[in-house]
């Protein structure tokens, strides 16, 4: 399982890592990076979400449904 974790860093950033759990504990964490603004903040939690949904693989395949027609 993985989620994200935002914490404030001593210079009074938020950090953004994301750490993956097993059986209850911490086996691994990614740091990406800290943010002084929100707007800087916002891109750290879309990349740590990117991460988190590269992990997972699609319930169901709909490439057939998005294929576009060139009729």
């Amino acid at each position: 399982m993985a989620y994200i974790r935002k914490f404030k860093t001593g210079s009074g950033a938020t950090g953004v890592q994301v750490c993956y759990k097993e059986q209850g504990k911490v086996v691994r964490t990614v740091h990406l990076g800290s943010a002084s603004s929100e707007v800087a903040l916002e891109k750290l939690m879309r990349e740590a979400q990117g991460i988190i949904d590269g992990d997972k693989k699609p319930l169901f395949n709909l490439d057939k449904y998005n294929k576009k027609d060139p009729a």
